[in-house]
């Protein structure tokens, strides 16, 4: 069981995407490496929280083609807190204090349950305008 804060190094890729369009970003390469730094920097001190809600595959793939959202990739199936999951989805707006990540899963897509992360009186601005400027 692996604690949501300590997955994200070891994602193999990071998808973003900008109303819909992939871009896709491999481990070990610069830009990757800018996301990644950049992401763990805004989660210090974050606090882990339930989720507000469960995500549903059908409006999840429809919203992901609507403004920014980052994905982290993994090669195999990681569990936290009783959830697996093989990729983190997030939205990423410039103001927001906290998100949940949506997981995938092959045999579900997004549908379930959430993992959430309040960032404690930070906001996403600085990551917002990273991926925005890769």
């Amino acid at each position: 069981m692996e604690e949501i804060h300590e997955v994200f190094d070891s994602a193999e890729a990071v998808n973003v995407y900008s109303d819909g369009i992939k871009t896709v970003y491999l481990a070990g390469k610069e830009e990757y490496n800018k996301i990644l730094a950049s992401w763990n920097k805004m989660i210090v001190g974050a606090h882990d929280m339930p989720a507000f809600g469960v995500s549903l595959d059908s409006y999840t793939k429809k919203e992901i083609k609507k403004g920014l959202w980052v994905e982290f990739s993994f090669e195999k199936v990681l569990e936290c807190n009783g959830m697996p999951f093989e990729k983190l989805l997030v939205s990423v707006a410039k103001d927001s204090q906290g998100f949940n990540l949506i997981r995938y899963n092959t045999d579900y897509g997004y549908d379930g349950r959430c993992f959430y992360l309040d960032l404690v009186g930070k906001n996403m601005s600085n990551f917002y305008d990273l991926l925005l400027n890769l």
